[in-house]
């Protein structure tokens, strides 16, 4: 009998679980064992074991795609089983033809919807569209008509003057006819893409032309009108001053990237305004000479490369942690204690235990078990916030933010106060390393109480850290630096570092996380008292 393999939930927090590769496709043989799919959850990627034996039959989230924790993830069963009744009816062999079939219905009602609302737009009537002059506008507002109802329009006239949310500009006309309609009233707003106007010839009636028609009308128009439309953002061109040529943004745009001179063309639309069509109809062999003159900035901007925006979609890691953290720092009320650390005894201290055999320390180490001391004795700073209550926690498991390339994990050294400096060191490699090759397993990144986060090793001084919830502090660690300070009323040279403590003042008061850090400060500025 077919047996359905659920979503898994292989984290505390995980709601949601992304296949990043299927190891098995349909029809292939499963054992108990097998790796089905890697699973990427809110911490880790994770591979995923078939725990009976059969045929995969049915596969309910694709690679690449997200699922809910126990939303149907495969099916497995005997060879050739009907499984219509746990899919839905869409069996695993006909699944994918049938989500073409679908696909291509709604391509088809689709064209067919689209053929019929542009049937009802009468013959060489065009539709303009509310123009979007800005890369935040939203709606624009008709501050001026240049031409009514009625009136005869040529390409490059100007139609109207259009109110974005930074600017007023001049709208032109890319079409020759008869302004038909005024889709929005001077002083009027209407969203991007609405009906602005209609243009074509005489006495056309278009009264009955509404707005789904236009979108479908806008549909049609061909795909090289897009960047023009994007080009009327540019601002306009004013031909009051007589140093100033008089050109439609339009045609200044694709001049400048043609390369093309506009002293020397001839303007034929309004009051010899240059147009578009006056750009494309030009001549470069008819101003050869006028080109050899043109000054030296013009040939350096003709060399420009215009940049290009480009899209990284979040992996489920990235948008895990974007949540986290969002849900953290604006629901817990986050406060800020500094404190400056002399390091010279620690320095000393380090190079004491390095020079033992097999032996090799880094600071952080040092502060990560300087930390679970100074919490054993402050464990109001060990607690977690749970609503109507507070949990303070029996054990001191410290978590240690690891930089990966989708963004930060938190890896959990359990017990860390029970753990001597070479353990600490080789328990933080080993995950730091695996981390990055997302080789942790889920369990490694749960039951943290408190959090430390270095950017030191990146000459970072200062700064501070989001707390990492259910904890109700981290400890951001600063680089260590040289600076003069008083020592015995004089002027010396020291080893500074800063420790900045974020908390959330619902569990820890300013009084508490200000006697864990003196008690912290003690522990790293005389390392021997973490032997008593």
């Amino acid at each position: 009998m077919a047996e359905v393999i659920t979503m898994p939930r292989l984290s505390d927090t995980m709601t949601e679980g992304k296949v990043a590769k299927w190891h098995k496709n349909v029809g292939d043989k499963v054992k108990e064992g097998d790796i089905l799919a890697e699973i990427e959850t809110d911490k880790a990627v994770q591979d995923f074991e078939s725990e009976i034996n059969g045929t995969l039959l049915y596969i309910g989230v694709e690679e690449g795609a997200a699922a809910a924790v126990d939303s149907v993830l495969a099916i497995i069963g005997n060879e050739g089983e009907d499984i219509s009744g746990l899919t839905g009816g869409a069996a695993a062999a006909g699944g994918s033809e049938e989500k073409k079939f679908e696909e291509e219905s709604k391509t088809e009602n689709n064209t067919a919807s689209t053929e019929q609302a542009s049937a009802e737009v009468p013959a060489g009537v065009e539709i303009i569209t509310m123009p979007r002059l800005s890369d935040t506008m939203t709606e624009g507002k008709v501050a001026k008509w240049h031409k009514n109802v009625g009136d005869t329009v040529k390409e490059g006239d100007l139609l109207a003057e259009i109110e974005t949310d930074k600017a007023v500009q001049d709208f032109e006309s890319e079409f020759n006819g008869v302004l038909l309609k005024q889709g929005v009233e001077e002083g009027g707003a209407a969203p991007v893409d609405s009906v602005l106007a209609m243009i074509g010839p005489e006495g056309t009636d278009v009264s009955a032309v509404g707005a789904p028609k236009a979108a479908a009308q806008v549909a049609e128009k061909p795909a090289e009108q897009k960047p023009e439309a994007k080009a009327e953002a540019a601002p306009a061109v004013s031909s009051s001053s007589s140093d100033r040529i008089a050109i439609s943004p339009l045609a200044k745009k694709m001049a400048q990237d043609k390369g093309v001179d506009i002293h020397s063309v001839n303007g034929s639309g309004e009051n010899g305004r240059i147009v578009k069509k006056d750009i494309e109809n030009y001549k470069p062999s008819q101003v050869a000479q006028a080109a050899v003159a043109a000054p030296a900035a013009a040939q350096v901007a003709l060399s420009f490369v215009q940049g290009e925006d480009t899209e990284t979609p979040n992996s489920q890691v990235r948008n895990i942690i974007a949540k986290r953290l969002a849900e953290s720092k604006f629901s817990a009320p986050h406060y800020y204690l500094m404190v400056e650390i002399n390091m010279d005894k620690a320095i000393e201290a380090r190079k004491e235990i390095n020079s033992l055999p097999d032996t090799k320390i880094s600071f952080n180490d040092m502060i990560i078990k300087a930390t679970a001391i100074a919490l054993r004795k402050h464990p109001q700073v060990n607690s977690s916030w749970a609503g109507d209550k507070v949990i303070h926690r029996g054990n001191i498991n410290v978590g240690v933010a690891v930089a990966i390339p989708d963004g930060l994990v938190v890896p959990v050294l359990k017990n860390t106060d029970q753990m001597n400096y070479t353990q600490i060191s080789a328990a933080v490699k080993d995950m730091a390393s695996r981390a990055k090759s997302k080789g942790l397993k889920a369990n490694e990144m749960e039951g943290s109480t408190f959090s430390v986060s270095n950017l030191g090793m990146f000459g970072i001084e200062t700064f501070t850290s989001i707390i990492n919830q259910p904890n109700s502090a981290i400890l951001s660690v600063g680089a260590i630096i040289e600076k003069p300070i008083v020592k015995d009323g004089q002027i010396v040279v020291g080893n500074i570092m800063k420790l900045s403590l974020a908390c959330d003042h619902r569990v820890v008061d300013g009084a508490t996380g200000a006697q864990f850090l003196q008690t912290l400060r003690t522990y790293l500025e005389s390392p021997l008292t973490l032997l008593l």
